[in-house]
């Protein structure tokens, strides 16, 4: 029984949301766009689209070169979330989540007798049974191996709606056929400097020793990673959070130094609250504004860890301050190029309880006055309460989805989705009590 982990990725993710929320695009090669221009990208392509050689990366107007028929349609990230968590739900009555990779990711552990091939097998096909009973479109691939890494690599390894199962007999030649980049955890960086030792296959991977994996990779994880491609059980590790931020691209009404400054303050407004919501306090910022045909400025500064809006603006101001030093040296203002995307993020995180405040400040004021603007946002729908720089970016920036992180829509959502919020509580009270019944059936 070397089976200890069941891997779920969901095919196509949100191109399936859509085609199940829209029966005009089922069948459909759909790409899936976080605004709707020519000029960006495809966040995402359904099944059909992937065909014509549409991937995630793929400029609009190259989808339509490939892919003529190809329907174009603006994101929903706030459905994406509800659909995550409606299908996280459905997996959660075939066997319990050990951890959420991503938005479209959920891997399991195998306990006692699920780690028997057929019963691994057999839970796997109840979990695709459930998948599909929440949406007749939405589609999942399942990888079953000894460890959370190895059946991650399975999961891809038959798309879409694949199953494989790799047990330790089968290590390593059943990954021998993968390119470098197949792997987790290998991406262009990593790829370049394998490549540059002469590794350049999986095959040749597979056959380094301990030691030369932890020079290639400059420390422990190099040893770790010899140990997951041999079948190693490892714990999920949760890194503690290192930063915080936001970024968005401009529209063409925003592409201007003020426009880009009411981005930059919003950005900043629903960082701070993030801040406040996980307990967190930051003492160092980091400002990025990239020009069109020019290159990107960005400037950082360190301050007393702070979770305060007014601070934090303030903060933002002095960076500005610094962004207008270096924009006074370029040529004339008529040939200075326009901002095309922003984005802010906070550094040096540390628990707030862990941090002795300020010298200088009584912060009891500033946590009142959060407090109170964060209850109203929440109760009455995000900047119903906002600071006066932000006026002209109130519609821009909505919800994005980043890697690895499930937005809290209870800090994004508009008033009109208070009461799906409050419903979507409920459920997932009720879900809880149930989780918590069969995780007591499932040990005894």
């Amino acid at each position: 029984m070397t089976l200890r982990s069941l891997f779920v990725d969901f095919n196509s993710y949100f191109a399936s949301v859509e085609q199940q929320e829209d029966a005009v695009l089922r069948g459909r090669p759909v790409g899936v766009v976080p605004v709707l221009a020519e000029t960006t990208c495809c966040i995402a392509a359904s099944v059909e689209a992937k065909t014509f050689g549409v991937r995630t990366g793929t400029l609009v107007h190259e989808a339509r070169k490939l892919c003529p028929q190809i329907a174009i349609v603006e994101a929903r990230p706030a459905l994406y979330v509800d659909y995550h968590h409606r299908l996280k739900d459905a997996i959660e009555t075939c066997i319990p989540v050990d951890y959420v990779g991503s938005i479209d990711e959920v891997a399991c552990e195998l306990i006692g007798r699920e780690r028997q091939r057929d019963n691994a097998v057999a839970i796997a096909r109840k979990i695709k049974a459930a998948v599909s009973a929440a949406g007749d479109w939405l589609r999942c691939s399942i990888g079953i191996a000894p460890n959370h890494f190895l059946s991650k690599t399975a999961s891809d390894m038959q798309k879409p709606d694949g199953l494989t199962v790799l047990e330790a007999t089968d290590l390593p030649q059943a990954l021998h056929r993968l390119e470098l980049s197949d792997l987790c955890g290998i991406g262009p960086n990593m790829e370049q400097r394998l490549l540059a030792g002469g590794i350049r296959s999986v095959e040749q991977l597979c056959k380094l020793d301990k030691s030369t994996m932890h020079a290639i990779w400059g420390g422990i994880e190099g040893e770790r990673y010899w140990a997951a491609l041999r079948g190693e059980w490892q714990a999920h590790r949760i890194a503690p959070r290192a930063s915080l931020g936001h970024s968005h691209v401009l529209g063409p009404e925003l592409r201007t130094a003020s426009g880009a400054r009411a981005v930059l303050k919003k950005l900043l407004a629903k960082a701070a609250m993030r801040l406040r919501h996980e307990n967190y306090v930051a003492g160092a910022m980091t400002v990025r504004i990239k020009h069109v045909g020019a290159d990107a400025w960005h400037g950082e500064l360190r301050f007393d860890a702070s979770d305060d809006s007014r601070e934090l603006l303030r903060q933002l101001g002095l960076a500005l301050q610094q962004c207008d030093r270096h924009t006074q040296r370029l040529p004339l203002r008529s040939n200075r190029p326009a901002p095309l995307a922003v984005g802010v993020t906070l550094h040096r995180l540390r628990k707030r309880a862990d941090s002795n405040g300020s010298l200088f400040v009584d912060e009891r004021e500033n946590r009142a006055l959060n407090g109170v603007i964060d209850r109203i946002n929440l109760r009455f729908g995000n900047n119903k309460l906002y600071f006066g720089s932000m006026q002209a970016a109130l519609d821009a920036a909505p919800m994005r989805i980043p890697f690895q992180t499930i937005p809290d829509t209870l800090l994004e959502r508009d008033a009109e989705h208070n009461e799906l919020w409050l419903e979507r509580v409920r459920q997932f009270k009720r879900l809880a009590e149930a989780k918590h019944q069969r995780a007591h059936d499932r040990t005894r």
